[in-house]
């Protein structure tokens, strides 16, 4: 499963022959987003589990089964930024319910991002997916104590 958004982003990291240039893409991706005020940088936001600095902020848009996730995340770090993108891409728009059932492993793997982010990225990144996760599933409990 994955959106508009990512496959676009797998498009031109299959365009893109050298990894070099799909670093600097992704780097790309990360400029281009708008950085998350300062009152959001703040402990309830922050992601643990990352040699950066990460945070995201979540939305819940709509209620129940049909409420939509998306999110707006900033780092200190310009790849890191750029991973954020990319997970907003695979993630923003879905249901509560779609973004817990993502294999993002599959799909980030489509992109071949493992092989060449160093081990402490790759764990943040893994960090992060476990944070929007965790964000979409507590939404989903909360919705569901608000129906019984």
């Amino acid at each position: 499963m994955s959106t508009e958004a990512f496959d676009e982003i797998l498009d031109t990291f299959e365009f893109l022959d050298e990894w070099e240039e799909r670093y600097r893409y992704v780097i790309e991706l990360g400029k281009e987003m708008p950085p998350l005020e300062n009152e959001f940088r703040a402990p309830a936001t922050k992601v643990h589990g990352c040699a950066s600095q990460v945070w995201i902020l979540p939305k819940v848009s709509g209620s129940g089964r049909n409420a939509r996730f998306s999110f707006r995340g900033d780092s200190d770090a310009m790849i890191v930024r750029g991973l954020i993108a990319i997970l907003a891409s695979l993630y923003n728009g879905l249901t509560l319910a779609e973004v817990v059932r993502v294999d993002a492993s599959t799909e980030l793997a489509k992109l071949g991002l493992h092989e060449h982010l160093s081990s402490q990225r790759s764990n943040g990144l893994v960090a992060m997916v476990a944070r929007i996760r965790a964000l979409a599933a507590a939404s989903m409990k909360e919705f569901s104590a608000v129906a019984s």
